[in-house]
C-alpha cells in the first residue's frame, strides 16, 4: 500500500492543489483586471465532491498502469549502440549476458563477447528476455556506460520513443524505464495526450 502510495501521491497532490487554488476563491483575477467565475465544486448527497472522485478515478487508473508495468516488464540484456541525453538506445536480445558473473552489475564492459541466438524470440511472460531495438531511460547514474558497452537491468515499458540512426532517417522504438514509478509517469503523460 505503501509504495501505491508514493506512486500515485505526485498526481494526485497536483490534481488536489488545481482543485483546491480553484474552490478557495469566489473569483479569479485575470490580465484585464476582471473577475472570472471561480470552477464550482459540486457535492452529492454522500458528501463527495467531484474533486474527490477525479481523485479517486486518477489514483485507479494509475494502479491500473502499475499492474500492466508490472506484468509487461522485460530484462534489458544487449549492447548500447547509442547515447543520448533521456537514455540509451539497446540493442536487446543476449541472453547469455545473465550470466551471474555478468549479472553483478548493470554494466558490462563492451570486451565481453556474449552470443546472440539466430531464432530468439520474445516471450510475452513478465521478466522474459527484451529482443530488439530498444530506448532505455531513468537509468542508474552509476557505474557510468559507454557507447558499445552492455547492459543488464530489469526495466518497464513507458511506451515509444523515436530513434534516429543516421540523419534523415527515423524508426520509432520501444520506450522502457528502469524505473516502475517513471514508467507509470510516462504512461500517465502518454494517456493525457
Amino acid at each position: 500500500m505503501c509504495s501505491t502510495f508514493r506512486l500515485i501521491f505526485p498526481a494526485l497532490a497536483v490534481a488536489g492543489w488545481m482543485a483546491a487554488g480553484a474552490s478557495s476563491v469566489q473569483g479569479q483575477i485575470n490580465p484585464t483586471n476582471s473577475v472570472a467565475p471561480a470552477t464550482a465544486i459540486s457535492e452529492d448527497a454522500n458528501g463527495v465532491t467531484n474533486q474527490d472522485a477525479v481523485i479517486k478515478a486518477l489514483a485507479q487508473k494509475a494502479e491500473q498502469i502499475r499492474t500492466a508495468c508490472v506484468n509487461a516488464r522485460r530484462r534489458i540484456c544487449g549492447q548500447v549502440v547509442q547515447i543520448v541525453p533521456g537514455g540509451l538506445v539497446v540493442d536487446s536480445g543476449y541472453p547469455d549476458l545473465l550470466r551471474p558473473e555478468l549479472s553483478r552489475s548493470w554494466v558490462a564492459p563492451d570486451t565481453v563477447y556474449p552470443s546472440r541466438p539466430a531464432n530468439l524470440v520474445e516471450e510475452k511472460t513478465p521478466g522474459a528476455v527484451c529482443v530488439g531495438l530498444v530506448f532505455l531511460t531513468d537509468i542508474p547514474k552509476r557505474p557510468p556506460v559507454k557507447i558499445y558497452d552492455y547492459v543488464i537491468i530489469e526495466a518497464y515499458p513507458a511506451g515509444q520513443s523515436v530513434y534516429q540512426p543516421v540523419p534523415n532517417v527515423t524508426r520509432t522504438i520501444r520506450k522502457f524505464s528502469a524505473k516502475l514509478e517513471g514508467a507509470v509517469q510516462l504512461n500517465l503523460a502518454a494517456d493525457k495526450k
